[in-house]
This record gives C-alpha cells, structure tokens and sequence, in this order.
C-alpha cells in the first residue's frame, strides 16, 4: 500500500458510523452481511448506510457481492491487512515485533525512562 491509499482508507474510517460498519463487518468474516442488517444492527437509516458503503467500497475497504436480490457486503481482509502492515512498517526502530512482548514494540535501550 502506497501513502496515497492509506489516506484514503483511514480518511473513510475518520467517521464513527464507517468505523463501526467496517468492525461489524470484520467481525462477520467472509460471509458477510446484507445491507438491511447491517442497517438493523447499527441503527442506521438505509440512506445513511448507502452513503457509509459507497465510502468505505470507494476507499477499496469492503467488497459487495450479489446473492438473488441482496446485495451482501464483506470486509476486504488483503486491503485491511495492507492498511495495517502500512502503518507497522519499520515499526519497533527496525526490530522484529512480537504480539508476545508487549501491545506496542519495547523501548529501545536509550530511550528506556529513568526512575527518580
């Protein structure tokens, strides 16, 4: 993923509705969910959702598929992936990360804090 891409994807998930659309959908894993409960689970007005859609799709985030008459929508787990290796890209000042260790990367020796 280039800068250009990673703005534009944390720029669509900026809004608290995308955000909590773009969760519910990772969170429902391939198969997905149908626009009228996603609408349902979010209490989001279907024009609303339409909008929150047509952003995150636009920002390459999520995928829509056709199944008879609904339209079912999906998390893009390579773009979601992609956004995330961006951003942890050299992370940890070079060193490789464990999800062991720590929830962020350990202090390197000098900037380790002194106590009083």
């Amino acid at each position: 993923m280039d800068s250009g891409g990673a703005v534009s994807a944390l720029g669509a998930l900026a809004q608290e509705h995308r955000l909590a659309l773009f969760r519910l959908l990772v969170q429902a894993g391939t198969d997905g969910l149908p626009a009228g409960a996603i609408a349902e689970r979010l209490g989001v007005p279907n024009s609303s959702l339409s909008f929150h859609l047509a952003h995150l799709n636009r920002a390459g985030l999520i995928k829509q598929r056709r199944e008879g008459r609904s339209l079912i929508y999906t998390a893009n787990y390579a773009a979601m992936n992609a956004l995330v290796g961006y951003l942890m890209e050299n992370c940890c000042a070079g060193a490789e990360c464990s999800p062991a260790t720590s929830p962020g990367c350990e202090a390197a020796p000098n900037d380790e804090r002194k106590s009083a």
